[in-house]
């Protein structure tokens, strides 16, 4: 069963800066479109970006131009850098394949400050 585990959230100012990572256990990480998900507090988990196994990536129009996901298959590592930070990005960010197959991991909080 695959784990999920990430970190590297915290309060940071709007116009900062952080960097999200996400370790999945599992020998099948390389094989899979791996996403990063947000949840704020009274709305739904929604998709902010993800990448495909062969490194191609879309992100959502709200963070266009500011997040950048990425992926280091020998670490099963999945990265979220999030530049340019505004309020409305305030949220629990996971990760998690695309489409949704394993259980949520515990997720990290990011608060942006006005």
């Amino acid at each position: 069963q695959v784990q999920l585990v990430e970190s590297g959230g915290g309060l940071v100012q709007a116009g900062g800066s952080l960097r999200l990572s996400c370790a999945a256990s599992g020998s099948i990480f390389s094989l899979k479109t791996m996403g990063w998900y947000r949840q704020a507090p009274g709305k739904q988990r929604e998709l902010v970006a993800f990448i495909t196994s062969g490194g191609s990536t879309k992100d959502v129009d709200s963070v266009k131009g500011r997040f950048t996901i990425s992926r280091d298959n020998a670490k099963n590592t999945v990265y979220l850098q999030m530049n340019s930070l505004k309020p409305e990005d305030t949220a629990v960010y996971y990760c998690n394949t695309l489409p949704i197959s394993v259980t949520w991991g515990q997720g990290t909080q990011v608060t942006v400050s006005s």
